[in-house]
Parts: structure tokens; sequence; C-alpha cells
């Protein structure tokens, strides 16, 4: 109770829900300008509505690069000479500081303009940041996934607990006083797997943890996406392409505008403008994003477990080899795809593993029901509107979670992360 009423001053308003306590932020008085959540999903915040942050000259921050040589039934092709090693950033304080992990979400690297922001606010606030790429990134399946094939998320967490000794164990001067953990979308999936993980090693002992707009079920979330690349899109046909459409759009903004302005204002001026996208097109946006990153994934992972789903087990792959032809084979592998020709079936040889529901059951946030609501130091923060729920996921988080949950009313898919209120709300949970 006393949490629910730290935010009830910091936000001013809200309802608590009665059977199960979650924090529930009152639409009248958040103040998110954006009520369409597929515009919220592709524009985020207005900038004005951003707090202030630190330019990239002001943090003491560096790239650097671990070797987890991890045990493998297989080498990696010539053409991942630039992946053997898993780069990461880390951004540190003059004083002694907790650390906190960043996990970037589906396919994304450890450089993710919504990891960007999150290093920038943690680092204001006086933390060290160490961003870490997606076990979905084609860099850390090539680098530091043993199956490298993503997406059975008890070995993605042990791959990124390995990850995170090696980093620890490459930057020993940083003077560490508690280590926290956060990830966003899948990396907020992620992050529970690992603290669960962490649990039994007690490597770090995270004191905090916080999941922002993680899937419930994940399953249900990619069905979700994929399910946004079939919308009928009215102007598109046998002669016009949706790219064509979108990018006609773009060039009419630009003309009415009189100039070329590509800044983090763009989508949200644009979609302001009378060449706006409509719902129908931003749902095939936001879906062909997710379907590039599927079929990213499903490309890498076939690649190097030499499948023979998209490459030819036997085919001569060399630094200078064209991989258009395979990309476009693997632009029609959804995720839905993917999981069924890849993972189940890794899935099944490994563990005797049986059914798509058990697999189901295993990967998503029911597998940690039991630990995530008896752990008080794991906090979720989420989206009434945001695409990748279904039916019942946000009973299941306020079942769980009760007012450890934080649900906001708008915001889409993290596209409220970057908000004032958003953003001073993920700090007062981190200062406890």
């Amino acid at each position: 109770m006393l949490r629910s009423l730290r935010f009830a001053a910091l936000f001013g308003g809200l309802i608590l829900s009665a059977s199960a306590l979650a924090v529930e932020i009152d639409a009248a008085s958040y103040g998110y300008p954006l009520t369409n959540p597929f515009e919220a999903t592709i524009a985020t915040t207005p900038p004005d509505l951003r707090p202030e942050l630190p330019l990239d000259d002001d943090i003491d921050q560096t790239v650097r690069s671990v070797t987890l040589r991890p045990e493998r039934a297989f080498e990696l092709p010539d053409n991942f000479w630039a992946v053997k090693k898993l780069d990461y950033r880390i951004a540190t304080q003059d004083h002694a500081a907790p650390l906190i992990f960043l996990i970037a979400g589906t396919g994304a690297r450890y450089d993710s303009s919504l990891n960007e922001y999150l290093k920038k606010l943690y680092y204001k606030a006086g933390y060290h940041v160490v961003q870490l790429s997606s076990p979905t990134s084609y860099d850390f399946m090539s680098a530091a996934s043993r199956f490298a094939t993503p997406g059975v998320s008890k070995e993605d967490a042990e791959d990124m607990y390995r990850v995170m000794q090696a980093v620890r164990a490459q930057n020993p001067k940083v003077p560490v006083t508690d280590y926290y953990l956060t990830g966003y979308s899948l990396g907020a999936l992620d992050a529970a797997f690992v603290s669960h993980l962490d649990e039994t090693r007690r490597s770090f002992n995270f004191k905090k943890v916080l999941l922002l707009n993680p899937p419930v079920n994940l399953y249900t979330s990619i069905t979700n996406l994929d399910k946004l690349v079939q919308t009928e899109v009215k102007g598109i046909n046998n002669s016009t392409t949706f790219y064509e459409l979108v990018l006609n759009k773009l060039t009419r903004y630009f003309q009415q505008k009189g100039y070329i302005d590509l800044n983090d204002a763009l989508l949200y001026d644009f979609q302001q403008s009378k060449q706006h996208l409509t719902n129908e097109q931003m749902a095939m946006l936001i879906g062909t994003s997710f379907r590039f990153s599927a079929a990213d994934i499903a490309f890498t992972s076939d690649l190097i477990n030499r499948r023979g789903l998209i490459t030819p087990p036997k085919f001569p792959i060399t630094e200078g080899t064209s991989l258009t032809p395979f990309l476009k084979r693997a632009l029609q592998c959804d995720f839905d795809c993917y999981i069924t020709e890849q993972v189940i079936p890794m899935w099944r040889a490994r563990t005797d593993g049986g059914s798509l529901l058990q697999l189901i059951d295993q990967v998503s946030l029911y597998a940690l029901k039991d630990y995530l609501h008896e752990s008080p130091k794991i906090a979720v923060m989420h989206n009434a509107d945001d695409v990748i729920l279904g039916p019942g996921d946000l009973g299941f988080l306020r079942r769980t979670f009760g007012d450890r949950l934080t649900v906001y009313p708008l915001g889409g898919h993290c596209g409220n992360i970057n908000y004032r209120v958003n953003s001073d709300a993920m700090l007062e949970f981190f200062r406890g």
C-alpha cells in the first residue's frame, strides 16, 4: 500500500483494482497524447514530453567485446567472422553505484534506440549501465548461443546469464554496490527467466528487476504480430507495393514541409500531417518490421545449424556470397513458421518434449507464475492497449504481481517508455 501511495503522489490520479491491487493509471490524469496504439508504437512520445537526458559525449561509455565460446556441435560459417565475439556497451560512473543490465527486445542489438534511451535515463540517475543484445539478435545467436535457436526462454536465459558473468569478469574495477535488471518487450521476458535462474546460481543476487511490456503468452504475442502483416491496406495492388505507398506519403510530406528533417520527432510530426498513415497502414508497418525480425532469426538459425530449410546445407557461403535470395525465402517464414520448423524440433530432440501447448507454457510467464507471485523484487509496467497482449493476459499479470504491476491506459507496445511519467516511475521503482 505504501508503494501505491507513492505512485499516487507521482501520477496525481489512479484507480486501485479491488481484486488484485494492481496500480491502474487513470486515463484522464495520465496525459499521454497518443490514443491510437499503432501510432504510439511507431511514433512513441513527442520529444517535448520526454525527460532531458545527457548527450553521448557526456557519458563515460565504451563498446567492448566478450568471447564466449559456447559448447556447440557445429562451427560458424566463414561469413560470420565479424560476430564471433559479442559486443556490448558499458557506461560507468566515477563512484560506487548499482549496475543495471538492459536486455533489448526482439531481434535488437545492444544499441537499439530503446536501450540507448534507457542507458541515458539510468546513467543520469547515477547508475552504471550495461546494454546487452537480445538472444534473438544475429550477433548473440552467432557469438553466445549454444543452440542458435532462440525461443526456449530457459535456455536463452542461461546463455544470457553467461554473457552477464563474462561482462562482469571483464570489468573488475567497476565499483558495483548492487545489481539490477530490466528489459523491454521480449527482453523483459528474458529478464524474468534470468532473475529466476539467479535465485539458484546466486552470481548477482539482483536487488530489483523491472519488466517493461513483456509478452505474457509468447505464442499469443507472436501470433498477434504475424496477423498484422495480413492486414488489407487500401491503395496496394499489383502495381503499388506497401513500401512504395509509404515512400510516396513521406515524399509528399517533405515536399509540403519544404525540407527534410530526419530526427526523433519525424514520425510524430508526420502522423499529425495530412499524409499520416491509416490504422491499416500502421498495422502493416508494425507487422512488417517484426516479419523482418522473424526472417533474420529464421535465416541465421537455419544457416548456423545447417538445417537446409532456407539455405542448402552444402551451399558454399563465403564473405562475398550474396544472401539476398535466401533472405527473400526467409521472409516467407513468419514467427509461427520459425517456431514450428526450427524451435519445436530442436526442443523435442533435446528434452523429449511434447506438444506445442507444452512448449508455450514453458517459454511464457506462466512457467514462472509462483516465483513471480512470491518475489517482491520484481515489478511489471504494461499498457492496457498493447498490441502484443491477448485475452486474459492482463488478468494473469494482476493476479500474479498485485501492486507490483502498473497498468497504463495508453502507449501501445513500448511507445510510452520514453514518456516523462513512465521514466519517473521506472526511476522511482529502482530507488525503492
